[in-house]
């Protein structure tokens, strides 16, 4: 099997998008992901774009990818966030993730950051040993906070801004 790992373009993005679903469904989000393939266009690939992705092809099929996007610390300067790596169920084991994630981190250290971050689910133990084994810290002490747009809508109109 040959393995490529390359820059993600516009036309990748059906192949990108079926994998985000993949993902959802492995994480038991099934029915969470509401973008779609041109979303993923626009923002990724339009004057500003909004992220970076990777893609891994196997024997010229994308079968994985990863994609970042910058992110400020007030503590350390400029970050690359590591939003989401998936590979298909069946490729898994044979290298692309730890390509991609290879591809990510070379990335970022071209780029001078002085951070690489993301998040791991906590029952997702193989991927949170794989990161440990890599020199990454997965850290015990933080919590993830998150506001969606409904709560966004309520937090406002609670505040008679909406």
């Amino acid at each position: 099997m040959k393995v490529n790992v390359r820059q993600a373009t516009k036309e990748d993005m059906s192949a990108v998008l079926e994998l985000i679903n993949e993902l959802a469904i492995f994480e038991k989000e099934p029915d969470a992901v509401i973008i779609n393939e041109d979303d993923l266009i626009r923002d990724g690939f339009g004057a500003n774009p909004a992220f970076h992705c990777f893609v891994a092809e196997a024997d010229g099929k994308i079968e994985g990818m990863a994609l970042i996007y910058f992110r400020y610390s007030t503590w350390k300067g400029k970050t690359v966030h590591l939003e989401d790596l998936i590979v298909r169920e069946k490729f898994r084991g044979k290298g692309l993730g730890s390509a991609l994630y290879t591809e990510v981190i070379k990335f970022a250290a071209e780029q001078k950051v002085k951070r690489t971050e993301w998040v791991v689910l906590n029952w997702n133990k193989d991927a949170a040993d794989f990161y440990r084994r890599s020199g990454a810290s997965v850290l015990q002490d933080w919590d993830t906070v998150q506001m969606d747009e409904k709560a966004m809508r309520s937090y406002l109109s609670d505040k008679g801004i909406l």
